[in-house]
């Protein structure tokens, strides 16, 4: 069992770092952009921030769960062994994964309100005269 959760740490720890990182260099590609540059790079750090905990947890939760199926529950559930091991990543690896998906929308949504922030307003037409 030992060798399972340890297995199951490293594996998800790696993808949250993996992710982590990825924000954070999806944040500085954007933050080159003169006009959306600082909220860019703020944002990523503050994003990347905010999922690697959410993260972290959700890991930790779906760890704390990896006994319960490998063992059984009082016949609740079936022993799956160390069968147990794969369902846990697949599932760490959609909430991880979802979370990304997540992170990166907020992400643009910063840089396309922090560009059309920087715009100039559109000049308005004349106003009709009264005859």
């Amino acid at each position: 069992m030992l060798f399972q959760i340890a297995t199951y740490l490293a594996l998800a720890l790696l993808m949250v770092t993996a992710m982590t990182l990825m924000i954070l260099k999806i944040s500085s590609i954007l933050g080159d952009c003169p006009q959306s540059g600082r909220a860019a790079r703020a944002a990523g750090v503050t994003i990347a921030t905010g999922y690697a905990m959410i993260a972290l947890g959700g890991v930790g939760l779906i760890g704390a769960a990896l006994p319960l199926l490998a063992l059984g529950s009082r016949g609740l559930l079936p022993a799956m062994g160390s069968a147990s091991l794969l369902p846990a990543l697949g599932f760490a690896a959609i909430c991880l994964g979802l979370g990304f998906t997540h992170a990166v929308a907020t992400l643009r949504a910063v840089v396309r309100e922090a560009v059309d922030a920087a715009q100039p307003p559109a000049p308005q037409p004349p106003a009709p005269s009264p005859a």
